[in-house]
Order: structure tokens, then sequence, then C-alpha cells
């Protein structure tokens, strides 16, 4: 079962936020007053008697680390666990990443409603969104189109109105033969699997508005646009931009021998 922890976090924040505030209007005050006088009655301290219920002990204590952390990864940026290989080589399945929330403007948490407009994803952004067919399950990829580009795949090439996205061939690893692509400026290997039909995933799309095509750098081994279509704005996490820290099972030692940024 999916969990979903933007929800939980923002009805922790908020429980926790609303018990803490009725204390505070409402209760704090007699629970002073009658602590003062026993404190008076009895000489002892006054901090001894102000005693909290546990509840509002416990919201008082966790809500400011919960409003934290809730506009740290609500705003600003957020961490994800890479499951899949279809980012490879840029990516490998176990590393962290960290995703800049802030990049394309401010974002409603869970609603991800955009309120305030920073920009939006251009091609060569590894983007992170929600699953288009659920709304719900974050995926990455690479954005290769925006709102009116013509996307055509054909014989494992990329076009982009009409024009052929430069590929030079770098050499075979794994069984894959890696390229150097440069989309739109952005520098980058991707993978072609020799052993995969030059027809899969071929097709020609035109991007609406509002909307991006997106596909993985493991260009044989991705589910993405070419198979479900477009991912339209509202579903956008944000930007990936840095790695910072690869453990790949629960067994295995976590290494940090691939922290940095990538393109």
């Amino acid at each position: 079962m999916d969990i979903d922890f933007p929800l939980i976090l923002v009805l922790l924040t908020l429980g926790t936020g609303v018990v803490w505030a009725i204390d505070r209007l409402f209760f704090y005050q007699k629970r002073f007053v009658a602590a003062e006088q026993r404190a008076k009655s009895t000489g002892t301290d006054l901090e001894t008697e102000l005693e909290e219920p546990a509840l509002v002990e416990m919201s008082r204590s966790f809500f400011p680390v919960l409003a934290l952390v809730l506009v740290l990864r609500s705003f600003l940026v957020e961490p994800f666990q890479i499951p899949s290989g279809s980012m490879l080589p840029t990516l490998e399945v176990g590393d962290f990443i960290l995703v800049n929330k802030f990049t394309y403007g401010v974002r409603l948490p869970v609603l991800g409603t955009k309120v305030v407009s920073l920009g939006d994803p251009k091609a060569g952004d590894v983007l992170v969104f929600r699953f288009p067919k659920d709304g719900k399950t974050n995926y990455i990829k690479r954005v290769v189109g925006v709102g009116g580009d013509v996307i055509r795949y054909d014989q494992k090439n990329l076009f982009i109105n009409g024009q052929q996205v430069s590929s030079d061939f770098e050499g075979a690893i794994n069984g894959q033969e890696m390229f150097e692509e440069n989309l739109s400026g952005t520098v980058h290997n991707i993978y072609k699997d020799p052993g995969r039909g030059m027809h899969m995933g071929a097709g020609e799309w035109v991007v609406p508005e509002g909307h991006y095509f997106v596909m993985g750098d493991n260009r044989d081994n991705s589910n993405d646009s070419r198979f479900w279509g477009f991912v339209p704005d509202h579903l956008v996490v944000g930007k990936a931009f840095a790695i910072w820290m690869h453990w790949e099972t629960l067994f295995s030692i976590p290494s940090f021998s691939r922290v940095g940024g990538f393109d």
C-alpha cells in the first residue's frame, strides 16, 4: 500500500498546531493561575506545579519540528530514492537525490497547485513528477519537449521540431551502447540497447501547451511519454539536481562516492 507522506505530514503539523493553539487560548491561563496558587500555598516551585497534559506537551514539542520539515520539503528541497534503472547511466538504482521544489515556482503541499510561478521545465531538465496514470506515484525522467514542440523518435534517433538531437557514440558498457547527447545545451550520456528492435517506442507527438514530453536516459528500458503520454504541469514536483548518497539495498553499505550534481 502506498503511503501518502506529504498528506500525513500536513495532517500531523495541522493537528499538533491546533492542539497547542487551543491550549494556549483557552486552558493555559487557568492552569497557570491554579499552579500559582498551589505553589504559594505549598511553597513549591511554580514550574513544578505547572504541568502540561501529555498531549499538549507532545504537540508543543513536535509542532515546530514538523512545521520546519513541512516548509523545507514542500517549498525548498525534497529527497527521493531512485527505484529503477530507467535513468541509467545518469542515475543508478539506489541513488538518493535532492529535488529543488523552488525552481519552477511555489506549489501548495499535497494539492500541487502552483501559486507563484518562477519558471517552467525546459528540455534537458531531469524532472520529478507524479505519474499521470494515478496522480500519486513519483516518477523521474528527462524533459525532451515542452508545449508546442513536435517530437519524433525513429530508428532510436530523437528529433525535436524536425531537428535531430546530437548524439555521439562513446562506447559499449555492460551490453549497452553509450552515447553523449546534447539536448538544448544540456550534455549528458544515454544508453541504447542493441538487442532491442530499432522501432521500439517509435512515433511522433505534438506536445500540448502546459504539458511535457519526458524520456528516460536508458532509452530502451524506460516507461515514459512514448508509451503513456504527456506530463501536465500540475503534476510537476520539481527539478532533480544532486545525488547525496547511494544505498542500493537495505543490507548493503551506504556509499558517498557518487555525491554531487548532474546534468
